[in-house]
């Protein structure tokens, strides 16, 4: 995407997939363009992104991102926005 944009990770089978979540999540993070970010609206089942998904967005994407826990939805759910370098 060359834009900001959202992915919602947070209904259906997301629910009740962590592993779901996180290669959804990663897949969104690498179809963002450089200069943009990408909120990935987590499950609210899991708690605060940063606890499971810092580790694997460092490793997977080295320094090439840079991420902000932005806060929990009205609906429950979380938003972590990654920003693409």
């Amino acid at each position: 995407m060359n834009k900001d944009w959202s992915i919602d990770l947070e209904h259906g089978d997301y629910e009740k997939n962590m592993a779901f979540v996180i290669e959804d999540g990663l897949k969104a993070i690498e179809e963002t363009e450089s200069g943009y970010y990408v909120n990935l609206v987590t499950p609210s089942t899991f708690g605060n992104p940063i606890d499971y998904l810092s580790e694997i967005i460092d490793s997977h994407f080295n320094q090439s991102v840079s991420y902000k826990f932005i806060d929990q939805c009205g609906c429950g759910g979380y938003v972590l926005r990654v920003w693409k370098r």
